[in-house]
């Protein structure tokens, strides 16, 4: 087996999925902001994408993050006159955020960074017996 190998794709793994999970954390931040001018446009979902490349040092498949993509789905709106983003109609569109969709994929990035995060232990741990059976 090769640990710089398990490392290298762990790593890779661990990386991606941090910049998932800031991502969404940044979904979560404005689930609920409005744009600043009247019928103006909220902040829109980002949506991030991941992408499998060959690393040549490696010669292994390592993933990494693609391009965030922006969410195409309608905004909510919400009837608020008083507010100063409300459009003509006095309608205000509040960000294309579903927090329920946003903590289950949070939830799932923490699940996969943590599998990662193990691997690299796993990987440690057979280092270090390796070396001590090389010592003895």
């Amino acid at each position: 087996m090769d640990f710089l190998k398990s490392l290298g794709i762990a790593a890779s793994g661990l990386k991606a999925q941090s910049g998932r999970m800031r991502i969404i954390a940044e979904n979560i931040a404005n689930a609920d902001s409005t744009a600043n001018t009247a019928g103006g446009e909220p902040y829109r979902r980002k949506i991030p994408t991941f992408s499998s490349r060959l690393d040549r040092e490696l010669n292994a498949n390592v993933i990494e993050a693609g391009r965030v993509r922006r969410d195409p789905s309608p905004f909510r709106t919400k009837y608020d006159p008083g507010n100063p983003a409300a459009d003509a109609r006095g309608e205000v569109r509040l960000p294309n955020v579903n927090g329920l969709i946003e903590n289950m994929d949070m939830r799932e990035a923490q699940r996969s960074y943590e599998a990662n995060l193990n691997m690299v232990t796993a990987t440690r741990r057979m280092i270090s017996k390796t070396l001590e059976i090389l010592k003895a």
